[in-house]
């Protein structure tokens, strides 16, 4: 072979070598974007298939049980409460040491 055919056959592999290098990149770029996308999607179908469940397994109040809690609080008194049952507050504990109004 002569100098100028060798020379035009390094210039072609070299060519041949940077096209080769372009379309791996092309390729690499297209698969790591193919790869969000599908895990885009993965994401999506999973959370949808988790808010499919969340409505079909919605928790609802118990109203038979309020209603008969309500009841049985009522027949404790008017004045009967959580804290203070249905005798209500002793006036003497409300002096604070105290037998004068004002505390004085």
């Amino acid at each position: 072979m002569s100098g100028v055919a060798l020379a035009v056959t390094a210039v072609a592999a070299a060519a041949g070598v940077g096209v080769s290098a372009a379309q791996g990149a092309e390729q690499a770029d297209q698969a790591k974007k193919s790869m969000q996308q599908a895990q885009a999607n993965a994401d999506r179908t999973a959370k949808q298939a988790d808010q499919d469940f969340n409505r079909a397994n919605q928790k609802k109040p118990d109203t038979a049980a309020i209603l008969s809690a309500a009841q049985q609080a009522g027949k404790s008194g008017a004045s009967g409460t959580m804290l203070t049952g249905a005798q209500g507050v002793d006036p003497a504990s409300l002096t604070l040491g105290k037998s004068t109004l004002l505390g004085a």
